[in-house]
């Protein structure tokens, strides 16, 4: 699997690059978190099925689930498995307004997913929202302050949104 995540390596893989490594066997897969979704079409139009094209972007799955991606390389699900196989799902099977409802709940987490430090984000999720350890290793450094504050209001308000959710559809 290609890792194309300009944002944190530096490096776009682009369809030009991906031209040049379309032969070698042992790459059989795509994960696209540059951030633009336009890139899953571009892909599918350059290479039709020589690569299987993941999502590597949290709060682009739906998306790219409409554009046809068959994976998903995803953070925010530790912390909230059923519910994001649960929009995989749906989304593959073409029901996108279901699966819209639920999106729109957890895209405020998912955006988490986004920053330089989502391994401290998705461990502080994994944390309020099941009880696991929200310790990182180092070099990472504990979230602290308003920065601390503000994504435990982004967590709980997820999990308010989604708890209401379940209760009404009981």
């Amino acid at each position: 699997m290609i890792y194309n995540n300009p944002i944190a390596y530096g490096v776009d893989v682009t369809p030009a690059i991906l031209r040049t490594l379309e032969d070698v066997e042992q790459i059989i897969c795509i994960k696209e978190e540059s951030g633009d979704i336009r890139r899953v079409t571009d892909l599918y139009n350059e290479f039709g099925d020589r690569f299987a094209v993941f999502c590597g972007v949290d709060d682009l799955i739906l998306e790219s689930l409409a554009l046809g991606v068959t994976g998903w390389v995803s953070g925010m699900t530790n912390a909230w498995p059923e519910e994001c196989v649960r929009i995989f799902e749906l989304g593959q099977t073409g029901k996108f307004a279901e699966a819209l409802q639920l999106y729109r709940i957890m895209t405020p987490a998912f955006h988490l997913d986004t920053s330089v430090k989502l391994v401290q984000y998705i461990k502080l999720a994994e944390h309020l929202v099941y009880g696991a350890p929200e310790w990182t290793r180092a070099p990472r450094l504990p979230l602290a302050g308003e920065e601390r504050e503000r994504v435990v209001s982004v967590i709980n308000n997820t999990i308010a949104s989604l708890s209401k959710r379940n209760s009404e559809a009981a």
